[in-house]
């Protein structure tokens, strides 16, 4: 067998050997593959359960409050979000439920649990917790205005005998602006007779 046929073969035969090497990398990338889908279609399954028992929660919602966003997004993370900030996602484990939320000061976890109906009852505190802050917030302006607009009064006002609030009419402030400038008068031609006398009593 001459060298120019042995070169052939051996040739061959990598070339061979690598086109198995490649068949068998594509097989083992297509079952890793399979698997993060079906880890990721599991996860997102177990979500939309969640977020069928959160239904009712999601429609006692008054129209009016813009704090949530009941959203379920299917990234390369799937979570269940619930404001814009907090959210639901599977652990680690993919069986158990973790409640999230993102502040400035970092990621904390609020709760989890792999009991589907407990995670649901904890969801449904924090979304009352946020309405009744809500609430208390806009009670707390309501009662600011009421008080400014209505139980204090002005600077301009004065109190009658009988106890009502009466405003200053206009004639009463030109009244006062006059005798203010009367005084100012008297004072300046009284300085300007007297003063000589004044400081040297001084002196």
């Amino acid at each position: 067998m001459s060298e120019v046929e042995l070169d052939a073969k051996q040739i061959e035969s990598k070339v061979s050997d690598l086109a198995e090497a490649m068949e068998r990398v594509r097989d083992d990338q297509a079952a890793r593959d399979d698997v993060v889908i079906e880890m990721k279609q599991a996860r997102i399954a177990r979500l939309e359960l969640l977020a069928k028992d959160l239904q009712p929660l999601f429609k006692e919602i008054p129209d009016d409050n813009d704090q949530f966003e009941f959203a379920l997004t299917s990234g390369e993370n799937p979570r269940l979000w619930i404001d814009m900030t907090s959210y639901i996602r599977m652990g680690r484990d993919r069986r158990e439920y973790e409640f999230v939320k993102d502040t400035r000061m970092g990621r904390t976890i609020l709760g989890h649990s792999e009991d589907r109906e407990r995670m649901s009852k904890m969801v449904s505190n924090y979304v009352a917790e946020r309405i009744l802050e809500r609430e208390r917030m806009i009670e707390g302006e309501w009662t600011a205005m009421r008080d400014y607009d209505f139980d204090r009064p002005e600077e301009s006002e004065s109190v009658s005998a009988n106890g009502k609030v009466r405003g200053r009419g206009i004639g009463e402030v030109i009244s006062w602006f006059l005798l203010g400038i009367a005084a100012g008068v008297v004072a300046l031609l009284g300085w300007q007779r007297y003063g000589a006398d004044i400081m040297a009593w001084f002196q």
